[in-house]
């Protein structure tokens, strides 16, 4: 049986910092500038609708306060985690577009309340550039949660956020596979000290993308299933500049395709999420383009014949990580087939260095959408119950998604 896939838009940006004093984050148009590239016909997906957040406005935050805008982004996670739940409860596969990595929050909260449902773990597959891993703990404040988010649904952090509803953590540590960060990530001491699984570009790069996401789904074999967030600074940002924090040292649009194909072709994967494009950042469309064909091949297994609703099983957790179990990723198509790593200046990935845009000044608005009439839902499945960088010398414009 073939699940549908199901897309909502989630354009918020309320947690990242203001570019400039003028303007506001881009990335809340990445919902729109995708589906202007054809991305639902591509996915043959049905149309889930907009999630319109609260208005972008830090007011008078200052460092110290806290995570700016958190009452906003508490209210707005809640109602995406109903939104979402509604989603699996039809049988379908929600892809949830963002706008910043705090709507990893909203799929987390989701998450948890499925697992409570079924009585076992949920996991993360966490594909990121960044391993947004700030909290009070390792730095001197906090402030923007999209560079928080991973450390928020691993539990730590201001209670509003990381524990909505009481559940904290979303993510068990050893629940959470990190991949795709770079070599000298801020964090990635804290990470290992965590005991989160981590697989850093360079170790990506020489296993492959294929085997990494076959790695990923073993790490994860104890629970009942899992989901996927994806940030697109994991790409190198000479095929991908249009994000708030580009990072040299990326992966390329091939890799990340074969990756994403890869973590989707079971049943255990329950949903994706793909955050902080900034079409600011990209006038003429290309790389909205870019992504568009990347998710849509991605994606393929997802409406393959053979995949099925979710298949969630209640988790014994053993007194360490079980021993790897092997589980297909599938036949990577022809084109794609891997031995050695994607060389990102191949003509497939390479897009010629360009001078990135200064951001103008607007003002967001985001209209909802209308949802598309659909039959009758499927009996699938339990109900649901209802970030840049510390600041240093005084810089402190955008954080990393």
């Amino acid at each position: 049986m073939m699940r549908r896939i199901a897309v909502l838009d989630a354009p918020t940006n309320l947690g990242l910092r203001p570019p400039t004093p003028s303007s506001v984050p881009g990335c809340a148009k990445a919902p729109g500038a995708l589906r202007d590239h054809g991305l639902l016909a591509r996915l043959r997906a049905r149309d889930a609708g907009c999630l319109t957040p609260p208005r972008y406005d830090p007011g008078d935050w200052r460092p110290g306060d806290g995570v700016c805008h958190a009452p906003e982004i508490s209210g707005y996670s809640t109602l995406l985690a109903d939104r979402i739940g509604e989603i699996i409860d039809r049988g379908e596969f929600p892809l949830v577009l963002g706008g910043d990595c705090s709507v990893l929050l909203g799929s987390a909260l989701a998450m948890h309340r499925l697992g409570e449902a079924v009585g076992g773990r949920i996991g993360l597959v966490f594909v990121d550039g960044h391993s947004d891993f700030r909290h009070p703990g390792n730095a001197s404040y906090v402030g923007a949660a999209a560079g928080e988010d991973l450390a928020l649904v691993t539990g730590r952090g201001q209670a509003d956020l990381a524990a909505i509803e009481g559940r904290r953590p979303y993510f068990r540590d050893i629940d959470v596979v990190v991949l795709g960060i770079r070599a000298q990530d801020e964090y990635r001491l804290d990470l290992q000290a965590a005991g989160i699984t981590t697989r850093p570009v360079p170790a990506l790069r020489a296993e492959g993308a294929a085997r990494t996401a076959q790695w990923a789904h073993e790490q994860l074999a104890d629970c009942a299933g899992y989901w996927v967030h994806i940030d697109v600074d994991v790409l190198d940002p000479a095929v991908m500049p249009a994000v708030d924090a580009p990072d040299p040292g990326g992966i390329a649009f091939a890799e990340l395709e074969i990756l994403l194909a890869g973590l989707v072709d079971t049943p255990h994967c329950l949903g994706v999420e793909l955050t902080v494009f900034d079409p600011d950042y990209d006038p003429d469309g290309s790389y909205a383009a870019e992504i568009v064909n990347t998710v849509a091949a991605g994606l393929a297994p997802v409406g393959a014949p053979e995949a099925v609703p979710p298949r969630l099983l209640p988790s014994a957790p053993p007194p360490q990580r079980a021993a790897a179990r092997r589980s297909p990723v599938g036949d990577v198509p022809a084109e794609r087939a891997e031995s050695d790593p994607v060389d990102i200046s191949s003509p497939r990935d390479a897009v010629p260095a360009v001078e990135v845009p200064a951001r103008p000044a607007f003002t967001t608005s985001v209209p909802a959408l209308a949802v598309e009439p659909v039959g009758p839902p499927a009996s699938v499945g339990p109900g649901l119950l209802r970030r840049a960088p510390e600041p240093q010398d005084g810089s402190d414009a955008a954080s990393s998604g």
